[in-house]
């Protein structure tokens, strides 16, 4: 019985390994980085200023409310925000197919409790 000596490794399927866990890591990654809820921003061609960890306000267009990505109605949105004093930014992103009356209750609502540092989040123009 003769043995063949083994000039070299085969790194194929190393390779494809490899690309299958890169693909599932950049996935994930975009995945993080959007958030868990998905809306659309609308544009604008200013760009906002920088704050220090603000509290985030999510509106979809059927009319969800999402505070730190947990659902609550629009009732109970100053109940939720007791914990954060007045003077914290909040930034509401609010989803370009809503209905502007849905934000415009929102808006009133928070400056009926006392917050007015609001921002709204935007993408910039291309």
């Amino acid at each position: 019985m003769k043995i063949k000596k083994i000039e070299s490794i085969n790194v194929i399927p190393f390779i494809d390994i490899m690309l299958v866990l890169l693909a599932i890591v950049l996935t994930t990654a975009t995945f993080i980085a959007k958030g868990s809820i998905k809306v659309e921003l609308p544009e604008a061609s200013a760009s906002a200023q920088k704050m220090e960890k603000p509290i985030e306000i999510t509106l979809d267009t059927k009319g969800d409310v999402y505070l730190k990505n947990k659902k609550i109605s629009n009732e109970t949105l100053l109940a939720e925000l007791k914990e954060f004093s007045t003077d914290s930014t909040i930034v509401i992103n609010g989803d370009k197919g809503m209905e502007y009356q849905f934000f415009v209750k929102t808006i009133d609502l928070l400056t009926e409790g006392g917050y007015t540092h609001l921002s709204i989040a935007s993408m910039k123009e291309n």
